[in-house]
């Protein structure tokens, strides 16, 4: 592959790229907690109150998102990203633990874990990364 192919500045834009992948998803999902909050119901623990967990993901989700677009404030917003995959991990692992685990089975909630690490691991990428692209 050439060089310019794997170069520093594909990476840059790829934090770019995912910066806005991550900001959409965000978004739309701190949305769906306040439109069809049923959606998330099973994945909220019987202690938690969950019109205060709707409005605190919508809140959270929507602050990471709008940083993740703001180039100016897109590191912040890999660091909240980061620790909303990290918040949201046990709720992950607590849904593999149930006899029927809220999508697909406990294999797909295994998957799901996963898939959060590196979630994790991409907040942390963008967080991370020394030239912003605007």
């Amino acid at each position: 592959m050439s060089k310019r192919l794997l170069g520093k500045y594909n990476f840059r834009y790829m934090h770019q790229i995912l910066a806005y992948l991550f900001a959409g998803l965000l978004i739309v999902s701190a949305i769906a907690h306040l439109v069809n909050p049923a959606f998330y119901k099973r994945l909220i623990p019987d202690f938690i109150n969950p019109r205060f967990a709707h409005i605190l993901s919508f809140i959270t989700e929507l602050g990471a998102g709008i940083l993740l677009i703001l180039p100016q404030y897109r590191s912040w917003g890999g660091l909240a990203f980061m620790a909303l995959m990290i918040a949201f991990m046990p709720i992950h692992i607590w849904d593999w633990t149930k006899d029927r685990p809220m999508v697909g089975s406990k294999n797909a909630a295994i998957v799901r874990i996963i898939v959060q690490i590196v979630l994790i691991y991409a907040g942390w990428w963008i967080y991370s990364s020394p030239n912003q692209v605007s």
